[in-house]
């Protein structure tokens, strides 16, 4: 929330509203869909390139779960090979010739592990962890987005709500120059004082104008995390940020006792620690033996120059043989490579867990922030209603002083502008205030909507 606060108190006082929905808000066709929070999210979701890449993530994780599956299937082969000699031979009759031989040969084999140390059903498992995993991973990632897409919301809130008082600004500056035109006419005030207000309603103009951009700026920001063409026609529901609950029970350690249980970033790193163990399993697999069924079909074709030979037919069937058989592997020693895989994997374990608990830290740090910037953020929005029914009772005093010739154009402004002053103070508070809350109800499972 720091990032957003920064951009809240980065603005300065902005557009009118009208102008606002006439340049923003009111394309010349038709009334454009207001889009609420959730719309946006759904739609950010929907459309995002991250999104799909995590997801294709998971579809690669289920296709690995299926082949760790399939590994306990038989296999089947199948080969054929053809082979020439040429060069002298030994004949039947003990004598040395000059002899050309060809063989062809077919075979057909398969094989069925029947014991691999365990390591086919904790490969599965592993899959199965993984794809959970991912999973969770997915959804951390569309949380990322939402999150992303209610700071930018919030932020066209804000600049809508600027706009308003900095509509108020120039219709008040307006109005005192209409004033001091006729009293300039009537020689009951100098060109100077004239002179001065004008340069006043100037710079009101002028913040406008930056507002405008400012605002544009916003939606554009939003219509690009929701990848939408263009932010032309884009529009916005309004909430009602008044009446907002406060905080009454609810503590950073209770609101992250809920998170731990739901939270998706923490059950990615706990099945992701439950997957090492498997890990440590599948490289113990290695001490064990392995027993294998293997099977197949063999036949073979004969040609030798000078000599006559069966026909293609006949020896195919002739030569035609089965086999089965047992194959019992034992590791002996293979260069401490086993040994060293196993501490890999418990290294790996161990790491595993020191991110699991340093995910725990950040979730809580995140809450505390989250916790302490509504209890803010509260403070700050009574406070600020209070100032705004100071400065506003001081404005209309002075306001009627100046009208009555007894007080000037420079405190007239000042007072007015410390009155405008505190209502974008009480906005940028009611909004923190709403988005900090909303936060809140976020990480303790509720959709982030407002």
């Amino acid at each position: 929330m720091n990032k957003i606060n920064g951009l809240l108190k980065g603005k300065g006082l902005v557009m009118s509203v009208s102008l606002f929905h006439l340049f923003i808000f009111s394309p010349l066709s038709a009334q454009p869909k207001e889009w609420s929070l959730r719309d946006c999210c759904d739609y950010a979701i929907e459309h995002s390139i991250s999104i799909k890449q995590q997801q294709n993530q998971c579809r690669k994780d289920e296709i690995k779960l299926s082949t760790a599956k399939n590994s306990r299937l038989p296999d089947l082969s199948g080969s054929v090979a053809q082979n020439f000699s040429f060069g002298r031979g030994l004949t039947e009759a003990n004598t040395y010739s000059n002899t050309n031989t060809s063989s062809t040969s077919f075979s057909l084999g398969t094989s069925v592990p029947l014991f691999t140390g365990f390591e086919i059903p904790n490969q599965i498992k592993l899959a199965k962890l993984n794809l959970e995993g991912a999973t969770a991973d997915l959804e951390k990632a569309k949380n990322d987005i939402r999150m992303k897409v209610a700071e930018a919301y919030v932020q066209i809130l804000y600049d809508i709500e600027i706009a308003e008082v900095a509509h108020r600004q120039i219709e008040i500056d307006s109005a005192q120059v209409v004033r001091l035109e006729s009293f300039v006419k009537n020689g009951k005030a100098a060109e100077a004082e004239l002179s001065q207000q004008k340069a006043t309603l100037a710079n009101s103009r002028l913040t406008a104008i930056q507002a405008d951009n400012n605002t544009r700026l916003a939606i554009l920001t939003l219509t690009q995390l929701l990848e939408l063409p263009t932010p032309d026609g884009f529009a916005i529901v309004r909430p009602d940020v008044f009446g907002i609950s406060g905080l009454s029970g609810l503590t950073p350690d209770a609101i992250y006792s809920e998170a731990l249980g739901i939270k998706p970033e923490i059950l990615s790193q706990q099945l992701k620690l439950k997957g090492t163990e498997h890990s440590i399993k599948i490289a113990k697999a290695a001490n064990y033996p392995t027993l294998s069924l293997s099977g197949g079909l063999n036949t073979n074709y004969y040609t030798t120059s000078g000599f006559k030979s069966e026909s293609f037919g006949d020896q195919l069937k002739n030569n035609f043989s089965q086999y089965i058989g047992l194959n019992l592997n034992v590791p002996i020693f293979n260069r401490f490579q086993t040994r060293n895989n196993i501490r890999s994997a418990r290294i790996d374990q161990e790491n595993q867990q020191l991110q699991l608990e340093n995910t725990k830290k950040t979730l809580y740090k995140e809450i505390q922030q989250v916790y302490y910037n509504a209890l803010n953020a509260q403070s700050k929005e009574r406070s600020s209603e209070e100032a705004v029914l100071s400065t506003k009772d001081a404005f209309l005093l002075m306001q009627a002083k100046y009208e009555n010739g007894k007080a000037n154009i420079t405190e007239f402004n000042e007072s007015k502008n410390k009155y405008l002053k505190s209502e974008s103070d009480l906005v940028q508070a009611r909004y923190e205030n709403l988005y900090q809350h909303a936060l809140i109800d976020f990480y303790r499972g509720k959709d982030l909507n407002f």
